[in-house]
């Protein structure tokens, strides 16, 4: 997401984060095969990993799960009505997925897993790009 913030112009009105819900990776960086992936196709992967909490609730607009029991985690986070409107599903802004449709573990996928993620997470984003685009005028 941050890659095709940059590329249309956008990384001084869209802030792009991540974040894990549990804390056993905080610090740590990405898996080397999403590095890899990523690195391939020109697009770097960096950053540390950081534990959502309940402030983050105050600093973003959205808040986007990768899978089911990530954003029940994040629902059961959220303090109000306003914090739950803020959680979706990263592909609800994909425009071929299914309802309610997860990104898959790439772990489990074999040697094209991350491939697989990648080219998902991709789609979802830039649906999500022009979301923020047509309905909030970024």
């Amino acid at each position: 997401m941050r890659h095709l913030v940059k590329e249309v112009g956008l990384g001084d009105r869209i802030v792009v984060e991540s974040a894990g819900t549990g804390d056993w990776h905080v610090g740590g960086a990405r898996d080397r095969r999403s590095r890899a992936v990523g690195a391939a196709r020109g697009i770097p992967l960096e950053g540390e990993a950081q534990q959502f909490t309940r402030p983050d609730f105050n600093r973003f607009d959205h808040v986007l799960a990768m899978d089911r029991a990530n954003r029940d985690e994040l629902l059961r986070l959220a303090r109000d009505d306003r914090d739950r409107a803020k959680v979706r599903l990263l592909r609800s802004f994909d425009p071929v997925a299914p309802p309610d449709a997860e990104v898959p573990d790439p772990y489990y996928g074999g040697p094209r897993g991350f491939e697989e993620v990648f080219d998902i997470c991709e789609r979802a984003c830039r649906g999500l790009l022009e979301h923020l685009q047509r309905d909030h005028g970024a």
